[in-house]
C-alpha cells in the first residue's frame, strides 16, 4: 500500500501576470529536472495545499502547483471578472509556456479534473498524461444532483439547513435562490447562507467523517467570496455548453489516462466516471469500492500514487 511522499517545499514561486486584473500564484517543487506535471484543484475556488505536492515522487517530478485565479494565494482574492474557464485554461498555456515546458501530465480530481479534460480537449500536443479523479462533467444533472434533486436525499437534514438560509419564494431554485442571497444586502444572511453552502459540501464530500463546526462559529466575509465564486461557476454552467466533455473525448483518444473514482462518492456519482471511462475506453479505469469524494484514505492515495509512479515507469513524458 503505497503512501504520500515525504512533505516538501517549493523550490520556486512566482505570480503570474494575466493581463488582466488578476496575478495568479505559482510554484514548483521536487526535481527541475524531473518529469513536468501540474496539479489542478478542485472548487471553484479551493486553492492547493502542501500535501497536494505529496502525490508525486520529488526526485523524479517537477512538480506545479497554481492556485486558479481568485483562489489561495492567487489576487484578488474571490474576484469573479474574467474569471471562466477559459481563463484558467489560457493561465496553464501561460504557466507551460513561462516555464519553458513541452509537455507535461495533467492531474486534477472534481473540478479541477473536469478542468484538466477541457484544456486537453483544447491542448493535446501538450498534454502527456492525464490522471483525472473524481469525475466531475459539468453537465446539467451533475449540477441537479448536488444542488437539486439527489444528494439532499442522502443528507436530509444538512440540506433543509441550506434550503432554509433562501426566502420560501425562491426555494424551487436552489442556485439561483443562493445566487440572489449572496448578492443581496442583507449581510447576516449572505453569511449565514455561505457557512450553510460550505457545511452542505463538507456533508456530501467527508460523509461520516463529517465534523460540524460550532453553531455559534460565524462565516468569515473570505468565506462569502468563496462561495460566491463557487455560485459563479454553477450558475454559469462552468462556462462550457452541455456534455462539451464527453462529446470531445475523441479528441484525447492515444493520451495516456488514468481514471479513479470511489464507490462512495456522493459529490460526483460515479456515473459521471463510468461515462468518461465508455468515452475514453482505452483509458485504465479504477474503481475503490471504499473511497468517497476526496484525495483522503489510503485506498484513494495508494491509487493516486501508484498511477504517478506508473507514469514515471511508462517514461511516456
Amino acid at each position: 500500500m503505497k503512501t504520500l511522499y515525504p512533505e516538501i517545499k517549493p523550490y520556486h514561486s512566482f505570480f503570474l501576470e494575466t493581463g488582466s486584473k488578476h496575478t495568479v500564484y505559482v510554484e514548483q517543487s521536487g526535481n527541475i529536472d524531473g518529469i513536468p506535471v501540474i496539479f489542478l484543484h478542485g472548487g471553484p475556488c479551493s486553492g492547493t495545499k502542501p500535501d497536494h505536492r505529496r502525490f508525486f515522487n520529488p526526485a523524479l517530478y517537477r512538480i506545479i502547483l497554481f492556485d486558479q485565479r481568485g483562489c489561495g494565494l492567487s489576487l484578488p482574492f474571490g474576484e469573479l471578472e474574467n474569471n471562466t474557464t477559459q481563463d484558467l485554461i489560457d493561465d496553464m498555456e501561460r504557466i507551460r509556456q513561462q516555464l519553458l515546458i513541452d509537455q507535461w501530465l495533467v492531474f486534477g480530481g472534481s473540478w479541477g479534473g473536469a478542468l484538466a479534460l477541457l484544456y486537453a480537449q483544447q491542448h493535446r500536443d501538450k498534454v502527456a498524461g492525464l490522471v483525472i479523479r473524481a469525475v466531475f462533467l459539468a453537465r446539467q444533472q451533475d449540477l441537479d444532483w448536488f444542488a437539486k434533486d439527489g444528494a439532499g436525499k442522502i443528507y436530509p437534514e444538512q440540506w433543509q439547513r441550506l434550503v432554509e438560509t433562501i426566502p420560501e419564494q425562491g426555494r424551487d431554485n436552489l442556485l439561483q435562490g443562493l445566487y440572489d442571497v449572496l448578492w443581496g444586502k442583507n449581510q447576516l444572511a449572505q453569511r449565514r447562507a455561505a457557512k450553510e453552502w460550505m457545511a452542505w459540501g463538507g456533508q456530501v464530500a467527508l460523509g461520516n467523517d463529517y465534523q460540524p463546526n460550532p453553531k455559534d462559529q460565524h462565516a468569515t466575509e473570505k468565506m462569502v467570496k468563496q462561495v460566491r465564486m463557487e455560485l459563479h461557476y454553477a450558475r454559469h454552467h462552468y462556462f462550457i455548453e452541455e456534455n462539451r466533455i464527453l462529446d470531445n473525448c475523441g479528441i484525447l483518444a492515444g493520451i495516456p489516462t488514468v481514471i479513479i473514482h470511489g464507490r462512495q462518492d456522493f459529490v460526483c456519482p460515479i456515473e459521471a466516471g463510468y461515462r468518461l471511462h465508455k468515452a475514453l475506453p482505452q483509458a485504465d479505469y479504477i474503481v475503490l469500492a471504499n473511497a468517497g469524494h476526496v484525495a483522503q484514505g489510503k485506498d484513494m492515495i495508494n491509487a493516486l500514487i501508484e498511477a504517478t509512479d506508473w507514469f514515471v515507469e511508462q517514461h511516456v513524458l
